[in-house]
């Protein structure tokens, strides 16, 4: 049930809803658990949030018709050709605060290959993780 609720956390924390993960990975690394374990659920549901982003941004921009109505062809043709350019590395930092989320979403409107995406997006939270999780350690061992 802790992994269930830590991958809920993790998930909700992802999507551009505001909440918060950290904490409760912190509280459950105070008990006697697999920090691996913790790691890869943690991991896990943070990045199926950020896919969840990344989907709603392609359903927005290929089915909705929003972005069509908001922007013209060119308009939208550029800042997807820019994003595939420079703002696809970006997604590393997709676990950053306040830009992180939305970044997840921008890749999908953009047209960003899911693979790629998913790639990027599992190791930037990946590594967020990792040094939370090493941060409370060495904490804690002092």
């Amino acid at each position: 049930m802790v992994y269930l609720t830590l991958f809920a956390s993790a998930f909700l924390a992802a999507t551009l809803l505001p909440a918060s993960s950290e904490a409760y990975l912190l509280y459950l690394l105070q008990g006697d658990r697999n920090a691996l374990m913790l790691w890869l659920v943690a991991t896990l549901g943070n990045t199926a949030g950020g896919m969840l982003n990344y989907c709603l941004g392609v359903y927005i921009s290929h089915f909705s018709g929003w972005a069509d109505r908001a922007f013209s062809e060119k308009q939208r043709e550029r800042a997807a050709g820019l994003f595939r350019k420079y703002g696809v590395w970006t997604l590393l930092g997709s676990w950053l605060p306040i830009v992180g989320d939305p970044l997840t979403f921008v890749a999908g409107l953009a047209g960003t290959r899911w693979r790629l995406a998913l790639l990027l997006i599992a190791v930037g939270k990946g590594a967020r993780y990792a040094v939370l999780i090493a941060f409370s350690y060495w904490v804690l061992s002092r």
